[in-house]
């Protein structure tokens, strides 16, 4: 049985070809942000084009239940296109958010070689709560994608899968993100990793979004 539930949590920090537009968006409590849309295009060590578009990202950011500085709550949403110059043997998205607590997101970048790998970060259990003090960030994954392996476990992945085509698309509506205990100012940043793998090559490439306070 295969299913998709959200949201995973990883810690931040992942080596990828990346692309980033850091004018930061101002955003408090019960404030709505629309964020723009953005398209870049990044080529392969084999000279395949990868191409992503992210539109209709927005925020939704209020304050918890909890009632204190040290809680945040934010509804996300947006959609994702990835199309490739020719068709690849396969392709992953992984999206999700770049959270931090006193730390400025916009200023993230990363570098990446012709080999990707699937390691990436460390991942938490699906829906936990974002814990951050000063000076920490994590990357908050949108999806997490229950399967069985080969042996009948189950196991848990955050990138949706498409095969041998040249184009992918997923998008997610209204998912909550919860920071808690940050006392100072917190943003976050949408992120998405491509992988991408051909006859020729296989590479991560990182596309950021625009930041946007939390409070």
């Amino acid at each position: 049985m295969k299913k998709i539930s959200s949201v995973a949590l990883a810690v931040a920090g992942l080596s990828a070809a990346a692309v980033a537009i850091s004018t930061p968006a101002v955003a408090g409590a019960d404030v709505k942000v629309v964020l723009p849309s953005q398209t870049a295009t990044q080529t392969l060590g084999d000279g395949t084009k990868v191409t992503l578009t992210r539109s209709n990202e927005r925020a939704n950011i209020n304050p918890s239940l909890g009632g204190t500085p040290l809680h945040r709550n934010a509804w996300v949403s947006a959609t994702y296109n990835v199309k490739t110059s020719k068709k690849v043997s396969s392709i992953k998205l992984q999206v999700g958010y770049v959270v931090g607590c006193q730390v400025s997101v916009g200023s993230l970048s990363g570098s990446g070689g012709a080999k990707g790998n699937d390691t990436g970060p460390t991942e938490l259990s699906a829906g936990s709560t974002i814990s951050l003090g000063p000076g920490q960030a994590v990357n908050y994954y949108v999806f997490d994608y229950e399967k069985a392996d080969d042996f009948g476990n189950q196991k848990h992945d955050t990138k949706i899968s498409y095969k041998k085509t040249d184009h992918g698309r997923l998008s997610y509506t209204n998912q909550t993100m919860q920071v808690n205990g940050c006392g100072g100012y917190a943003q976050a940043r949408s992120i998405a990793n491509v992988f991408v793998d051909t006859d020729n090559a296989r590479q991560i490439l990182t596309f950021y979004g625009r930041p946007f306070s939390l409070g």
